[in-house]
């Protein structure tokens, strides 16, 4: 049986960064896929500490939260860091990822037909601190923080990568932060499951915009 378990709705969403985290590592899992209806009636709220999803469970060890889960998932994998600050810079550029996909989730529930036109003209701002702290780690051949990958890794190149769908080529303003997203989506254990169809046949958003 898988040591993981994910429930989720049947979408890529907040989920996306810690599949794509588990699948790079080796790691199996197990999905519980739930509709709108069951959600709503069904007693899954009751067993989320915030009455949301996603819900993940390690065993008998229940979590939700997605940041959290994926700073839980990154100390059991060594994706943490060699040390407290390297720790800490990575949980400070997972906040600045954290912020701009609430901006995105904005936009993408709330305010599409009025808004998208107004957030792609703001993308390169937003994605300039980015592209800034890679250039000052070994000017931006590694990750984010380090030379080994991290949990906020996984997060901003999901993130990324739905804001490439949104608005094609807009990475190409932030050269680094493109070679840096080709590189991490390039690791062969993610990339085949990126490939596969438990990936692509989940769409990026619940309410189909993208």
């Amino acid at each position: 049986m898988p040591e993981y378990t994910i429930t989720y709705f049947p979408v890529r969403g907040r989920c996306s960064a810690m599949r794509m985290l588990m699948a790079d590592q080796g790691q199996t899992w197990k999905e519980v896929a739930l509709s709108k209806e069951q959600w709503t009636n069904g007693d899954t709220r009751k067993s989320c500490a915030f009455g949301q999803l996603p819900k993940f469970q390690d065993g008998d060890f229940v979590l939700v939260q997605s940041n959290t889960i994926l700073r839980y998932l990154a100390r059991q994998h060594n994706l943490y860091g060699k040390d407290m600050k390297e720790a800490t810079l990575i949980d400070m550029v997972n906040d600045g990822a954290e912020d701009l996909r609430v901006k995105y989730a904005i936009l993408i529930f709330k305010e599409y037909e009025t808004g998208k036109d107004a957030f792609i003209k703001n993308i390169p701002a937003e994605l300039k601190p980015f592209e800034n702290i890679l250039a000052k780690n070994n000017g931006g051949k590694d990750f984010l923080v380090g030379n080994k990958i991290s949990y906020a890794d996984y997060n901003l190149v999901d993130l990324l990568s739905n804001l490439e769908v949104l608005s094609p080529g807009c990475l190409n303003v932030t050269p680094l932060l493109k070679a840096y997203v080709d590189r991490v989506l390039s690791r062969p254990k993610l990339k085949a499951y990126l490939e596969s169809d438990a990936h692509k046949k989940l769409p990026i958003n619940g309410n189909g915009k993208q």
